[in-house]
């Protein structure tokens, strides 16, 4: 079985997902954004409580909001960020960003060890991830698609009846719409997506009810 555990962290209320093999207890980790130490310790507590193996840490993009926790992931776990190298960019800057949120860091961001390319597999005991490019609420958004379990990570780029924002730092709203339209509303309809922030949806309930999308 593949077991989805959702955190919501920091002050931003990310939603932080940990995605596990029950059998093989292989798991990864989906946009780390514990920022306060009882955060950290809430995903560890989790991860060593069920016994689960850290195999990956993966953005669906690089905001602050969605990588406070990485460099506390590297630490406790060894385990480098996997990302796509078009948001690179946004860790150049995010003690900067981050000041004007009248908050900081809760560490330096680390830097990308494994660049994400377009249909990318990662594996999880018996499951697979595989990397959707949906560029346009950051060059380098990446939705995660199970086909097994007809489950999607999607980041920023999809919410429920929204879409993420495009007014940010290399964000583009046509560019963000088509790839909605071409590579997400193509998956089958019963399809989750759980979203960066706030509640889950459906492909389905997306395509019908999606003000953004019709």
């Amino acid at each position: 079985m593949l077991v989805i555990k959702e955190f919501q962290f920091n002050p931003f209320s990310e939603n932080t997902y940990v995605v596990s093999d029950n059998e093989t207890g292989e798991c990864a980790i989906i946009d780390a954004g514990c920022y306060y130490a009882d955060e950290q310790d809430t995903l560890s507590y989790y991860i060593s409580d069920n016994k689960l193996n850290v195999k990956y840490l993966l953005a669906t993009h690089l905001h602050l909001d969605h990588s406070f926790g990485d460099r506390y992931v590297y630490n406790m776990y060894g385990i480098g960020l996997t990302a796509h190298p078009n948001d690179a960019f946004l860790l150049e800057n995010m003690e900067e960003q981050a000041s004007m949120f009248g908050i900081q860091m809760p560490a330096p961001p680390i830097p990308i060890s494994h660049n994400i390319k377009e249909g990318d597999i990662f594996k999880i005991g018996k499951y697979t991830l595989q990397a959707i490019h949906v560029p346009g609420h950051s060059p380098g958004s990446i939705v995660y698609y199970c086909q097994e379990e007809r489950v999607a990570f999607g980041g920023d780029v999809l919410f429920r009846g929204s879409i993420g924002r495009t007014d940010l730092s290399g964000g583009n709203y046509n560019q963000l719409i088509t790839g909605i339209r071409e590579k997400l509303l193509t998956l089958p309809e019963n399809t989750v997506v759980y979203s960066g922030h706030g509640p889950g949806t459906t492909i389905g309930f997306e395509k019908k009810q999606n003000p953004y999308l019709q």
